[in-house]
C-alpha cells in the first residue's frame, strides 16, 4: 500500500492552491482529479463565467458609446472563453507538476477513514482534506434524475454548466433564482440578446447583499430589458412535448394567483449543494448534515487528522474561500497559527455594472441591535466614473459606534476593487480617524471610498 503525508480529493482552487502551498512548505503531497484540473470555478464556474460577463459589458459599452449595437458573434465569445480555460488549466497542471506533488486522475473512494482507493490501488494519508466542491442544486419541483434524464436532442432545462457550453444565445431565456449566477447570467445573456425572465421566490435579488444595494442593481438590469418576478415560486416545468407546444412553458405562483411564461430555455440557478456523495464517506466516521461535511474552524471534521475545504463544508462557497480554508488546514497540520480571518470574506457578482460586498448587511445589524451609522458615496460625483461614462452607482458603507467598519456594499463599475480595499481595511482593525486620512490617487474610483468615509 502507498503512503503520503497529505491527500487531497480534488483539484479546485482549494485542492490545487492548498497542494502548492502544503508541498512548498515540506509536505509529501498527493492530488486525485476525477474530471479536469482546476475544478468547477476553472472549468464550469467562475472564469467561463467572467469571460461572457467581458464580452457582455464590451457589448453594452460599446453600444452606449456609438449609439448603436454592434453584431455578435457568439461562436468567437464561446471560443475566447475556451481559450482562457485552456491556458489556465495548463497553469494549474504546470503547478500539480511540482516537486513534491503526485497528481492522479482517478475517482477517489474512502476505504477507512484514513485510506482511500483510486484506478484499483489504495493509498493511506497521514492528513486527508477533501475537497470535492459542489453542484447545482435542484429546485423542489425537479430531482436530479428528472433532470439527467432529459433527452440530449431536446433539452429545455439546463444549469449553469451546460448554459455555457450552448452553441447559440436564446431568443428567450428564462432564469429561476437571482442569486449571484441567476444574476451574472442575466446580466450577460441580455446583452447577447436574449429576452431574460428571472424568477425568484425571495422578496429580493441577491441575499448576501445589502437590499438597497440589491434593489438598485436590480432595477438597474429592469432598465436594460430583464423582467423580475419577485416573491414568485415555480411550480413546473412544460417542456414542448407536454404542453403540445413549440416551446417551454413556467409555470408559477406569485401572491396566491398562478402565471405562465413561454420561454426557449429554462435555467435553473436555485444555489449549489456540497459534492460528497460519491466518495465513499459511509465508509468513515466523518459526521455529514444536510448542508455539507462538518468543520471546526481549523477546516477538521470530526475524525481527527481528516479535513473539508470549500463548498464541501458549505461554510462559503467562494472560491477565494476555499483557497484559504485551504491554507488554515495545512497551517493546523503543521502547527503554525496565521492571521486568516475567514469572518471577513469579501464577495463579487460580476453584473454589468457588477457589485461586490464584505461584512454585515444593515438588515443584520438591525437584526442584530448593532449600532451604527451608514455612509455612501456616489460614482454619479466621481471623475474617474464620468471620465469612464460609468455613472451608475453607490458604495454604502457601515460603520460601528467605535469607528471600525461593519460592512460595505457596492455596485458599479470596479465594485470588486472598492470592497477590496475595505477588506483589508477590516482585516486590520482600521477606525474612520486613521481611514480618513489615508492618501488615494486623483482620480481614481477608489474615492467614491474615500468621499464616503469624509
Amino acid at each position: 500500500m502507498k503512503k503520503t503525508n497529505l491527500l487531497i480529493i480534488g483539484s479546485g482552487p482549494g485542492g490545487y492552491r492548498t497542494a502548492s502551498y502544503a508541498a512548498q512548505n515540506g509536505l509529501e503531497v498527493t492530488v486525485i482529479e476525477k474530471a479536469q484540473p482546476g475544478g468547477t470555478c476553472l472549468n464550469a464556474g467562475c472564469i467561463p463565467t467572467k469571460c461572457l460577463a467581458h464580452d457582455a459589458e464590451l457589448r453594452l459599452t460599446t453600444s452606449s458609446l456609438y449609439e448603436t449595437t454592434p453584431p455578435l458573434d457568439f461562436t468567437k465569445v464561446m471560443e475566447r472563453k475556451e481559450g482562457v480555460i485552456n491556458q489556465l488549466r495548463e497553469g494549474v497542471s504546470t503547478l500539480l507538476s511540482q516537486p513534491g506533488i503526485n497528481f492522479i486522475v482517478g475517482e477517489a473512494r474512502f476505504v477507512s477513514d484514513h485510506i482511500i482507493e483510486v484506478n484499483g490501488e489504495q493509498i493511506e494519508a497521514n492528513h486527508i482534506i477533501i475537497a470535492t466542491g459542489s453542484r447545482s442544486k435542484m429546485p423542489p419541483f425537479m430531482s436530479e434524475e428528472d433532470f439527467l434524464n432529459q433527452s440530449e436532442t431536446a433539452q429545455n432545462i439546463v444549469t449553469s454548466t451546460e448554459l455555457l457550453s450552448i452553441a447559440k444565445v436564446p431568443q428567450r431565456l428564462t432564469i429561476i433564482g437571482a442569486g449571484v449566477i441567476g444574476m451574472e447570467f442575466a446580466s450577460a445573456f441580455s446583452a447577447f440578446g436574449s429576452e431574460v425572465t428571472v424568477i425568484e421566490f425571495m422578496k429580493e435579488c441577491l441575499p448576501p447583499i445589502d437590499s438597497d444595494i440589491a434593489k438598485r442593481l436590480r432595477k438597474t438590469l429592469e432598465k436594460r430589458g430583464v423582467t423580475f418576478y419577485m416573491q414568485s415560486a415555480v411550480k413546473q416545468i412544460l417542456s414542448p412535448a407536454e404542453s403540445g407546444q413549440d416551446h417551454t412553458t413556467v409555470v408559477f405562483d406569485k401572491k396566491g394567483k398562478e402565471d405562465r411564461i413561454d420561454t426557449d430555455l429554462v435555467l435553473i440557478a436555485t444555489g449549489r449543494q456540497a459534492n460528497f456523495d460519491n466518495i465513499g464517506i459511509e465508509s468513515t466516521g466523518i459526521e455529514v448534515n444536510a448542508k455539507g461535511i462538518v468543520v471546526n474552524d481549523n477546516m477538521e471534521t470530526n475524525v481527527k487528522g481528516v479535513y473539508a475545504i470549500g463548498d464541501v463544508n458549505a461554510r462559503q462557497m467562494l472560491a477565494h474561500a476555499a483557497t484559504f480554508q485551504g491554507f488554515r488546514a495545512v497551517n493546523h497540520i503543521l502547527g503554525k497559527n496565521d492571521n486568516i480571518r475567514l469572518n471577513i470574506m469579501p464577495s463579487a457578482i460580476f453584473t454589468y455594472p457588477e457589485a461586490a460586498c464584505v461584512g454585515k448587511t444593515e438588515d443584520q445589524c438591525k437584526a442584530e441591535e448593532i449600532k451604527y451609522s451608514t455612509r455612501k458615496g456616489f460614482y454619479r460625483a466621481n471623475g474617474k466614473a464620468l471620465s469612464m461614462e460609468e455613472t451608475e452607482g453607490m458604495i454604502k458603507v457601515l460603520i460601528a459606534e467605535d469607528g471600525s467598519i461593519l460592512g460595505a456594499h457596492c455596485y458599479g463599475a470596479h465594485s470588486a476593487d472598492l470592497i477590496q480595499e475595505v477588506a483589508t481595511l477590516m482585516n486590520y482593525d482600521a477606525k474612520l480617524d486613521k481611514i480618513r486620512d489615508i492618501i488615494h490617487i486623483h482620480p481614481t474610483l477608489s474615492e467614491i471610498l474615500q468621499d464616503a468615509l469624509l
